[in-house]
Parts: C-alpha cells; sequence; structure tokens
C-alpha cells in the first residue's frame, strides 16, 4: 500500500490519543421502587421465605441489620449493616411466585437470569438517562459502552438491551464485565479511562446494575452466610460519562482520572468469593477477616501509588475520598489506619444508610454524592482517591484531581 513517506506509525498512533486526561463529565443512579426499612427487614424477610419458626435466625438477621449511628466510630465487633434502607427489583409477590428461589436444592438459576434480564437493562438505562441529560450531548455521541453486573450471564447480555433502550449507535463499541464483586465499578472506570484516553473524541459511558433476585435465598440453618448477604445488600444502577478533551462550554469535568492501579493481596482468595449454581449466585464473604485486609494494606498501597506520580508524602486528610463502602466496620477501620479525620468518609457513609451495599454500582453512588458535597458544601479538597474493593483480595484506587472549576 502507498503511504506518504512523513507519516509515520508514531504520527498515527499520537493522532488516536487525546491529548488531556480522562474526566468523569456526567454521573446518574437509579433504584427500584419497593424500599424495605432495616427495622422492618427481618419480619419482612422471614415472612416471604415462610420460615418464621427460625426465631434463633431470625434474632441474628436483627443483629446484623441494627442501624448504629453512622458518625461515631463503633466496637470492633460491631457487625450491624449501617443502613436505614434498603431497595429492591424482587417483591413478595415475585418471590411468591418463584417457591424454588428458596430451596437450594430445587435449581432456580435460568428463572433468576430471565428476571434479572429483563429487569437489568431497565434500572440500568434509568441511571444512564439522567447521566445524559447532565451531561448535556446526544447519547448518539457515545462512542463505547462499559457495563457492569453481578448478575447476569447471557450474550448478548445487559449491554446490548441496555444500547437499544438508549438509541446508541449500532457502531457503539461494547464490553461486559461480570462477577467482579464490589470492584465492579472501580474496574469499570479504570477501563473507562483507558478507552478515553487512547481514543480520540471517545465518549464513554459506564453502567453499573446490580439486581440481587439472582442471590435471595431462604434462611438455613446449617448455612449461616446466607443472613449476611441478605441483611446487607440491595439493588441499584449506577453510570458515568468518561471523557478527555473536555467540549467547552457544554461539557463540564467533575473530576479528573490521574492514576489507576490494581493490587490483589496474596492467599487472600477463600475470604471474598462468588459463583453462579444451579440455585443462584452464591458465594463466601468473611466482613472480619476484610476488615484488617481493606485497612491494613491501605496506607502502603496508596504511599505508593502517590509516590510514583512524584507526590510523596501526601498528606491523607488534605484529600477528599471516594471508597467503596463495603460494611461500617470496615470504613471505620480504614479511618483509624490512615488516621482520617471524622467527615473524610461522610460521602460513604451517607450512600451505606441510604442504600446499602449495592456491590458494583454503589461506588457510583459514592461519587455522585462527593460530586453533590463540593458543589453544595464547597470541599476545597484539590486531590482526592477512589478506592473498591472485590474478590481475590483485590483493591482498585484511583487518583481523583478536582478541576479549577470545582473547587470552591
Amino acid at each position: 500500500m502507498a503511504t506518504s513517506s512523513h507519516v509515520t506509525i508514531h504520527d498515527i498512533r499520537r493522532a488516536q490519543r487525546a491529548d488531556s486526561t480522562a474526566a468523569v463529565l456526567a454521573i446518574g443512579t437509579a433504584n427500584p421502587v419497593t424500599c424495605i426499612s432495616q427495622d422492618d427487614y427481618p419480619d419482612y424477610y422471614f415472612r416471604i421465605t415462610k420460615r418464621e419458626h427460625l426465631t434463633d435466625l431470625k434474632g441474628k438477621l436483627n443483629k446484623l441489620c441494627k442501624t448504629h449511628k453512622i458518625n461515631s466510630i463503633p466496637d470492633n465487633k460491631s457487625e450491624a449493616s449501617g443502613a436505614d434502607k434498603r431497595f429492591f427489583h424482587h417483591t413478595e409477590d415475585l418471590i411468591a411466585a418463584h417457591p424454588e428461589f428458596l430451596d437450594r436444592a430445587t435449581p432456580s438459576l435460568d428463572a433468576r437470569l430471565d428476571i434479572a434480564a429483563a429487569a437489568g437493562p431497565e434500572l440500568a438505562a434509568s441511571a444512564a438517562e439522567k447521566a445524559i441529560a447532565r451531561w448535556g450531548r446526544p447519547a448518539t455521541d457515545i462512542t463505547h459502552l462499559i457495563v457492569s453486573t453481578n448478575s447476569g450471564a447471557q450474550a448478548p447480555s445487559v449491554d446490548h438491551r441496555l444500547a437499544l433502550l438508549l438509541g446508541l449507535r449500532p457502531t457503539v463499541r461494547r464490553t461486559m464485565l461480570h462477577l467482579n464483586g464490589c470492584s465492579a465499578g472501580a474496574a469499570a472506570l479504570r477501563l473507562a479511562k483507558d478507552l478515553a484516553e487512547n481514543n480520540r473524541c471517545a465518549r464513554v459511558l459506564v453502567a453499573c446494575v446490580e439486581l440481587n433476585v439472582v442471590a435471595f435465598h431462604g434462611p438455613k440453618e446449617d448455612y449461616p452466610q446466607t443472613l449476611t448477604c441478605q441483611g446487607v445488600f440491595g439493588d441499584g444502577a449506577g453510570a458515568v460519562i468518561v471523557g478527555a478533551d473536555a467540549v467547552h462550554p457544554i461539557e463540564h469535568p467533575l473530576f479528573e482520572m490521574v492514576a489507576v492501579s490494581q493490587t490483589v493481596i496474596p492467599g487472600t482468595e477463600n475470604v471474598l468469593n462468588m459463583q453462579l449454581t444451579e440455585h443462584g449466585l452464591d458465594g463466601h464473604i468473611s466482613i472480619k477477616e476484610l476488615i484488617p485486609l481493606a485497612a491494613g494494606n491501605a496506607d502502603e498501597h496508596l504511599s505508593d501509588t502517590f509516590r510514583q506520580l512524584g507526590l510523596a508524602g501526601v498528606e491523607w486528610n488534605d484529600l477528599f475520598w471516594v471508597v467503596h463502602p463495603g460494611a461500617p466496620s470496615i470504613l471505620d477501620q480504614i479511618e483509624r489506619a490512615l488516621r482520617l479525620e471524622p467527615g473524610k468518609l461522610a460521602a460513604s457513609r451517607r450512600v451505606l444508610r441510604e442504600y446499602g451495599n449495592m456491590l458494583g454500582s454503589t461506588l457510583i453512588f459514592v461519587l455522585d454524592e462527593q460530586r453533590r458535597r463540593m458543589d453544595e458544601e464547597g470541599d476545597g479538597a484539590e486531590w482526592g482517591v477512589m478506592m473498591g474493593f472485590g474478590p481475590g483480595f483485590t483493591i482498585e484506587t484511583m487518583v481523583l484531581h478536582a478541576p479549577e472549576c470545582r473547587k470552591k
């Protein structure tokens, strides 16, 4: 093929890349209609599962759902969920129509996945439509779509249906992430940063959607792990539009995505894991083991990240924080380990209180809450940190920078 002798591969590659760092351009969130308070949830759960005679297990779930004061540091042994309420797609009528969901001996995966396949794209679209409206450009300007969920396993998947619902172009480049646990939001945003910076004019829509109908089970005396999942997790969807080289005055960068990292703590595969089985999504989570892993590795991991950026000696209290709130006890220990001042994790605590743990979508809710606080309350921090935790045990980190126009 004949080419101009003065055009090099380097020239072509440079022309393909963005000039600036990727940035968060807009955020949207959504939840299902059904809302259950944590105080009411134990009665609700044991009633719809027809297991009200298991009074000992009900007492344990009551303890787990008990809300302590989020703004204070509780006893280290507290296992309370930290939520006031949670949202769910599945209803009492839906569970009644699927008695197989309550019996681990009965295959139920197909029915669960069918429900999630229909409802997941709708909920994701609700969040994405909000993000697109705040972004200010048409949906057809989106070039890449990343969808993350722990609630599906089909092809075509949520990404295909979501693209149709939003009216995206047939040429939109889609990527699906499955079973990344609570770190799914951080992983999707990490990928979005790479796509935006390596594809000039790219606009990446990230959508994380979680529906716990895939993991809903009845209580079982010889399987207490079930109560942890039923007492902690809720449903929600978060959407973020990511792009570099913002088009002014239409686009307004909220957070610049400076650097990302991922670390797996060796020998921790059994602390947090998940798998799809014949009876739905199952796995193991040990909050007591997660607490020291998340908090104990945070300082060293973050110090290495900032050192590589030439920003050694950063004071943690000079930053703003966007941390996945897996449980109040994890946030408490991170505060202690990093000697954070009261209120530094306020965005994480408020999201946990208002929605519970929504797996991968939770971090997007925290990011949106931090945006709100910076806009309305004038947090003047210039640099920030996003942290997500997931199976592995994996720690995802992103260094964020607040553009000048956002600093009060």
